[in-house]
């Protein structure tokens, strides 16, 4: 059984008699849990086969229970594990053949402390640029200009990684304060600073001979990129005189 958004199910059962809800209904039902959610991307998930409603002969869309429930279950792996599409709807259809499967998960953190990736779990790394724009709810122009910036970069493929969906979320919400991309250049640089400062200190345990110590050097990039950013944060706050949650 797929885990219902909060207030779900009840709440949009009673929309219709029939029990079915209109795509408006089912968008407030669905921002109880989802303040982003749009209309849009409901239509896109359910263009991208996320989701079946049925249609009225008048062509309009009718979701049942089990639909809003299925929106949900999308929308919450999209947003705890920055999953793409494809991934979740292969994960969606094994659970619904009665299936047992793990849930793929990408690094990811919350706060300031990393969140553990199960052991020998599959990963997903990469998303696409159209699924990345309906993560953020962005246009492609919005994007252009970030990449302008250099806040988020394609890698080789065209692809994005995990984190890009993190910092387009973060890009939005700096946005509803008045803060502009372009402001952002300065926190890049910043960052780009502090990566460079943890590559400087592993690079000798990368070029070692010994390939355990090589495979040491990653633990090590994480170990130090955690600290960088806990002290960044620190910094921050002691300069602003607030202290955060």
């Amino acid at each position: 059984m797929l885990q219902t958004p909060s207030g779900g199910a009840g709440h949009g059962a009673a929309a219709t008699d029939s029990g079915l809800m209109s795509i408006g209904t089912v968008l407030n039902v669905l921002r109880d849990e989802f303040p982003d959610i749009t209309i849009s991307k409901i239509r896109f998930l359910e263009s991208e086969g996320l989701v079946e409603p049925q249609r009225t002969p008048a062509g309009y869309r009718k979701f049942s229970a089990h639909d809003v429930e299925r929106l949900g279950h999308v929308l919450r792996m999209q947003r705890d594990h920055y999953l793409p599409l494809k991934v979740i709807r292969e994960h969606l259809d094994a659970m619904e053949r009665g299936e047992a499967v793990r849930l793929p998960t990408v690094g990811r953190q919350r706060g300031a402390e990393p969140v553990a990736e199960p052991p020998g779990g599959p990963t997903a790394a990469r998303i696409g640029r159209d699924e990345l724009l309906v993560a953020a709810g962005i246009g492609e122009q919005e994007l252009k200009e970030w990449e302008s910036y250099g806040l988020i970069a394609p890698l080789a493929d065209g692809a994005y990684d995990a984190e890009a969906v993190t910092v387009a979320s973060l890009v939005v919400q700096l946005g509803r304060f008045g803060i502009e991309p372009r402001h952002l250049r300065v926190m890049k640089a910043a960052a780009d600073r502090e990566a460079g400062l943890v590559d400087q200190v592993v690079a000798p345990l990368k070029r070692h001979r010994n390939p355990q110590t090589r495979a040491h050097a990653e633990a090590r990039t994480k170990e130090l990129a955690g600290l960088a950013v806990k002290l960044h944060a620190a910094l921050v706050q002691s300069a602003l005189g607030v202290r955060l949650p």
